[in-house]
């Protein structure tokens, strides 16, 4: 399966149709052009564009592959599932912090996780605990996590 290369160029100047042609000579397929200009931004007599809001994946989840929806990132909710595994065993942060970091899991920006990590994380596992901790598989999992040890 091909996969597509995309590049973007910040231009000074316009560019020449001899710059055109050796771009799409090379392969390349212009697929949109992009303008802005500088307005002042406090004349009322400009409307202005009404800010993208932005927010952050949840944990857990990842944009999919059409980009037209979120779906399960299986590494981020093996994370989760291990920790509302070591909160049923009321464990404390630091040391689920700790079991993490031995388990070579890592925040989301490829750090070790520290115990705030964790505790910021408690409000995502409230809002996924529903799905992860049904079904037989959770049922079977509850029945053998009194016998392990996280630490090792």
């Amino acid at each position: 399966m091909k996969k597509i290369d995309r590049m973007r160029e910040k231009v000074t100047i316009l560019p020449t149709s001899t710059y055109l042609s050796k771009m799409h000579d090379a392969g390349w397929s212009l697929v949109a052009l992009e303008w802005e200009r500088e307005v002042e931004s406090s004349s009322a007599l400009v409307e202005q564009e009404p800010s993208v809001a932005t927010e952050e994946i949840p944990f857990g989840l990842r944009i999919s592959a059409d980009c037209h929806h979120l779906e399960d990132d299986p590494l981020e909710m093996q994370t989760l599932k291990f920790l509302a595994e070591m909160i049923v065993q009321d464990i404390s942060f630091t040391s689920m912090a700790d079991a993490l970091n031995v388990r070579e899991y890592r925040t989301r920006d490829g750090r070790p996780w520290n115990a705030a990590g964790v505790f910021k994380l408690t409000p995502r596992l409230i809002d996924v605990a529903p799905r992860i901790l049904s079904g037989a598989e959770w049922e079977s999992r509850r029945r053998q996590l009194s016998h392990i040890s996280w630490n090792s």
